[in-house]
């Protein structure tokens, strides 16, 4: 994210971003159509022209040719979307009219290939600028301006010390996008979560546009840290060695919908949100938290921020000086943030991070003691310094408890 000294925001990398609403009633987002669309051509950092088959089921007839329910395909014609047009590039228009911004209007049509290691590594931050709980005590306070600290790269395999950790890639009328996320449990399911963490700007444009398309979750990215060089001839399997998972579902606060904006804070104190996914080239029979072998859980009880001792931030920044392929953490004690007083205060810590860094996961001793996600990363100044993220209350656990329940019985 970055922000002028006194505009705000969000450190999504290659993705404008916004949050908040007047609303206190959790914004759901919307039932993604998984459909299996089969790209032929994937341009580097460009538009892919997707020439396919797709499938809402993942199940094949006896021909081996992949069908598209009569259900879903009618429910795509309810948006205005003929799947033939969308799959050869539909996608692509952002008119007005077209862009989906309800929260029952989320879809997602998944284009296999779509996402190759060249586009990846091309894809841009989004600038992004500023829940509900007991924040008594809190309210309207801003601590001190905190002293930067310095971004430390994380030791390669990223996997081994942190992997929960990766990035989300997405489609935008500026281009195509990455913000950061993180894996967390899923109480529906545990052990076996599909659910990630990430920006509510990550996913959705805030009051100024709708859905963003081509939503994908690559856990443990770069894992083996290539170099910028390498990565120009990696492979998909180097840069996602735990595959392409693509947002089924994907859910953001009302707040975030109705108020938020990429900069001057608007909505971040909401700036949250959670994605069920599914992998590209259907199913294993692992859950992503198989897959990757692990899944923080959230703490909406976090103490008061006077109390928390320290905070971890993890995220993939790529605005100047960084470039976006390496994972990076900064931890500090945080002090308090309040972007109006009558939102919630918003945790901030001293960390160098830039843009990209936007929805990485903040860690910290949760109630039991344990790790556990209480925050992600909104927003900070252009000039970096800080990152400042939402305190996770009653609106984030609606969120967080709506797409677990969705999927409860599957």
């Amino acid at each position: 994210m970055r922000s002028e000294p006194l505009s705000l925001t969000a450190r999504g990398e290659g993705v404008r971003g916004a949050r908040r609403r007047t609303s206190p009633a959790l914004a759901a987002m919307a039932l993604v159509s998984v459909l299996a669309l089969t790209a032929t051509g994937c341009g580097s950092g460009g538009d892919a022209d997707a020439n396919a088959q797709a499938s809402a089921s993942a199940a094949s007839e006896g021909d081996g040719k992949i069908t598209i329910p009569d259900d879903i395909r009618d429910r795509l014609k309810e948006h205005g979307i003929d799947v033939d047009k969308w799959k050869n590039g539909a996608w692509k228009n952002w008119d007005r009219d077209d862009w989906l911004r309800e929260a029952q209007d989320y879809i997602n049509p998944i284009i296999e290939g779509l996402w190759d290691a060249d586009r990846m590594r091309k894809a841009e931050d989004p600038d992004q600028g500023v829940q509900d709980s007991d924040l008594s005590g809190d309210q309207g306070v801003t601590d001190p301006e905190p002293t930067p600290v310095d971004a430390k790269a994380v030791s390669p395999t990223y996997h081994d010390s942190v992997p929960q950790a990766g990035k989300v890639f997405f489609d935008s009328p500026e281009g195509t996008m990455v913000c950061s996320a993180t894996v967390v449990a899923d109480p529906a399911h545990p052990g076996k979560s599909n659910m990630v963490w990430t920006a509510g700007h990550c996913v959705h444009a805030g009051k100024s546009g709708g859905w963003y398309r081509n939503i994908a979750f690559v856990p443990s990215y770069n894992d083996q840290a290539l170099s910028a060089g390498k990565l120009e001839s990696a492979t998909r399997q180097e840069v996602a060695p735990y595959g392409v998972w693509w947002a089924d579902w994907a859910q953001t606060s009302d707040q975030w919908i109705a108020q938020g904006g990429p900069t001057g804070g608007d909505g971040a104190p909401y700036d949250f949100a959670v994605i069920h996914v599914t992998p590209e080239e259907g199913s294993t029979g692992k859950s992503l938290e198989e897959t990757v072998g692990s899944a923080l859980p959230v703490d909406f009880a976090a103490p008061a921020v006077p109390r928390v001792e320290s905070i971890t931030a993890s995220g993939y920044p790529a605005a100047a000086p960084f470039d976006g392929e390496t994972l990076y953490q900064c931890a500090d004690r945080p002090g308090r943030l309040s972007i109006n007083v009558s939102d919630p205060t918003m945790y901030r810590i001293g960390c160098t991070m830039t843009g990209g860094s936007s929805g990485g996961g903040w860690v910290a001793a949760g109630a039991d003691g344990k790790p556990a996600l209480v925050s992600n990363t909104s927003i900070g100044p252009v000039s970096a310094g800080w990152l400042a993220g939402p305190r996770l209350g009653d609106v984030a656990k609606g969120v967080y408890d709506s797409v677990s329940e969705k999927f409860a019985g599957q």
